[in-house]
């Protein structure tokens, strides 16, 4: 048996937990259209979109000239410890108290929260959704949308440009230093975590369609229109 064989094996005998909420994780690389798909589906659910980037480490402690230069493609940045103890808080149907991040500054806003309560569905979406072990029991559904990584460069390429004033070189330079190699190494091997895999290539109406199907057919969209 091969190691991804005996890692799936081993992620298929995880014990899922019964909670309330419906909790889905949804994973993949920068630009592969996942948190279009994750909103899409908390929409059309009535849930909440629940992003792992408010979670990344308060770097205050470091000069402004150190804090650039850290790797935020590495799943290490993110504080899962507390991701993970949050998002089992919701799925037992509790208020949590989420940290506000401001990437302007790579702090977390000091003092300051965000009151967040579960509804009936929570989609947990972030490039390491799937990576960390501790998060991989909470779900009741895990997917990962696989896309081609020549259009999720063109995606992140176009969104850097024109969202976030970045040059063409800049925006290369990232994602052949940091962005591509952490992908190789993290994200996409946490497709084995996941019960369900998408085209990114596909219309988003069917990507969405894709999973409510797989909701429906495990029982966990009762009574959702």
């Amino acid at each position: 048996m091969s190691k991804t064989e005996s890692e799936a094996e081993q992620v298929a005998d995880t014990p899922r937990l019964p909670f309330p909420p419906v909790v889905l994780g949804i994973a993949g690389c920068s630009g592969s259209g996942k948190t279009t798909l994750a909103s899409e589906l908390a929409y059309a659910l009535g849930g909440i979109h629940f992003h792992l980037d408010n979670y990344y480490r308060d770097l205050g402690h470091m000069p402004y000239s150190e804090r650039i230069q850290q790797n935020f493609d590495d799943p290490a940045m993110i504080e899962s410890p507390l991701l993970a103890a949050h998002v089992a808080a919701l799925a037992r149907g509790e208020t949590i108290e989420r940290p506000l991040y401001d990437f302007s500054t790579y702090t977390r806003a000091l003092g300051r929260t965000e009151q967040v309560t579960a509804g009936a569905f929570l989609v947990v979406e972030g490039l390491f959704a799937l990576f960390y072990p501790e998060l991989l029991p909470l779900y009741n559904l895990r997917v990962y949308i696989d896309t081609p990584d020549e259009l999720c460069y063109e995606r992140r390429l176009k969104r850097d440009i024109e969202q976030r004033g970045r040059t063409p070189e800049s925006v290369r330079r990232q994602y052949e230093a940091t962005v591509r190699p952490a992908s190789e190494k993290f994200v996409r091997p946490s497709a084995v975590n996941a019960d369900l895999q998408v085209d990114g290539t596909g219309a988003l109406d069917w990507k969405v369609e894709r999973v409510l199907t797989e909701l429906r057919s495990r029982g966990l969209q009762v009574g959702v229109e």
